[in-house]
């Protein structure tokens, strides 16, 4: 039976009143992508409090430092070699399974570099963990140099299905960091947009399915697909329908004045909730807007109104 792995890059914003936030995050989701180590090495005895904070099955995977993938880029250096040696005893302190690397757009998948890599991974000890790669920014498909030195390396191809990305090849892990299509991470996934990426990620035969998602929501979002995979329904986005739903929205944060293109791309990538079984990004509303400026959010319902009974 296929284990899900269902969380998001990091902890840090999860937040609950009277709560320290992984201990709260560890609560709601059983995996987290631990995205800080990408930027800075922690400290062993901060990361094995992180340990002890959890339930001993909840999962970490690791981000591997930058200074290995962007600064040295697999150079056989002994900085290199000390900068994964540290993310291995990182890994075992937190008992994670999964080194995630991100490779900047720079590096491309050419023999040179997928040389580079058997080079410097043969040599070194991982200690039974493995190496989720994503090759970020590669405007080919990967060579069959570097899918065979993947293989070889017992590496686990990372990819964002939300972007309709597929892996290069079968593993018995199924790795994806979800994105979305926004610029950026600005997106939020439709219904129909989480039924695709578990149609893909359960697609295969794997032992492991992990999900890390990095949408603005993240929380959120990795929320509705666990409910999905459990109930195979998905939960309503906001306390209301239609209207009512995006009036919601907007007064999170909808800054006025604002004309409906501003409107449109600012807010429109957020989700509502058009009746309870039926969600759409809120631009399928604003975009029913006179185009005009709005000085406050009542012009924009009234507007609406006007529109709705034309």
């Amino acid at each position: 039976m296929t284990r899900y792995l269902i969380g998001a890059g990091g902890w840090a914003y999860f937040q609950v009143p009277g709560q320290r936030s992984l201990v709260a995050y560890s609560k709601a989701f059983n995996f987290v992508e631990v995205n800080s180590t990408f930027y800075e090495i922690p400290r062993l005895q901060l990361v094995k409090s992180w340990r002890s904070s959890v339930s001993p099955n909840f999962e970490f995977a690791v981000r591997c430092n930058k200074a290995l993938t962007h600064q040295h880029k697999f150079q056989p250096t002994s900085e290199a070699y000390e900068t994964l040696r540290n993310m291995i005893t990182i890994c075992k302190s937190l008992k994670a399974s999964i080194l995630h690397l991100q490779t900047p757009p720079t590096f491309q998948a050419t023999k040179a570099n997928a040389d580079l890599m058997r080079n410097f991974f043969s040599s070194t000890d991982l200690k039974s963990v493995r190496i989720a790669l994503e090759m970020r920014g590669t405007k080919q498909p990967l060579s069959s140099t570097l899918i065979r030195t993947m293989q070889d390396l017992n590496m686990v191809h990372c990819i964002d299905l939300s972007k309709e990305e597929e892996p290069a090849y079968e593993s018995d892990i199924m790795y994806s960091r979800l994105f979305g299509r926004g610029p950026h991470n600005i997106y939020q996934p439709t219904d129909e947009d989480l039924v695709r990426i578990d149609r893909k990620a359960s697609k295969g035969d794997h032992k492991t399915v992990a999900v890390s998602f990095h949408f603005v929501r993240m929380y959120k979002d990795a929320a509705r697909y666990k409910t999905y995979r459990r109930t195979g329904k998905f939960p309503m986005i906001t306390k209301s329908t239609g209207q009512s739903s995006l009036l919601e929205v907007l007064q999170e944060d909808a800054k006025f004045p604002s004309n409906r293109e501003e409107l449109i791309l600012h807010q429109g990538w957020k989700l509502i909730d058009l009746t309870e079984d039926k969600r759409v990004h809120a631009s399928y509303m604003l975009q029913k807007l006179p185009e005009r400026t709005y000085s406050h959010i009542n012009e924009v319902v009234q507007s609406l109104d006007s529109t709705k009974t034309a």
